[in-house]
């Protein structure tokens, strides 16, 4: 793994419009039983401007960041040998059926540990008006040959 990918942003990734379908077939793929997520006059009346996308919805998005950093010839990072080892997100507001979501990938870390390579990367999200809306941050865990 390539230490000197610390700090490194990858141009955004192409917006990508959240549809109520997806938000609805992601909420069934996931267990999630939220009227929110499932039924827009529930969402509505719960003040949201469309269905709710479950919590971790916005790992679709941030997909074509990672896939960004994956691709990237200089990375040292060998996509057979990858497992993806924590996740998590901080939102300034729910994603919603209708939110266009513009995604920036920032590689925030990376380190070596018992043979095998981690590298932390944050996707930061913005609406189409530009307001944040959540970051995902990824740990993936590249093997080591002995793992």
């Amino acid at each position: 793994m390539n230490p000197e990918l610390r700090g490194r942003v990858f141009p955004s990734a192409p917006p990508y419009l959240v549809g109520r379908e997806k938000v609805r077939e992601f909420a069934r793929a996931t267990a999630s039983t939220s009227p929110l997520s499932l039924d827009v006059e529930a969402a509505r009346a719960a003040g949201h401007a469309d269905l709710v996308a479950p919590p971790t919805f916005p790992v679709v998005v941030q997909e074509a960041t990672l896939a960004q950093l994956l691709a990237e010839p200089g990375a040292g990072i060998d996509f057979s040998r990858v497992v993806h080892g924590e996740q998590r997100f901080s939102y300034s507001r729910p994603v919603v059926a209708g939110d266009e979501l513009t995604a920036t990938l920032t590689v925030t870390g990376v380190k070596t540990l018992g043979g095998n390579a981690m590298v932390t990367a944050s996707s930061e999200m913005v609406d189409q008006t530009g307001a944040h809306v959540v970051t995902a941050v990824s740990t993936l865990v590249v093997r080591g040959d002995d793992a």
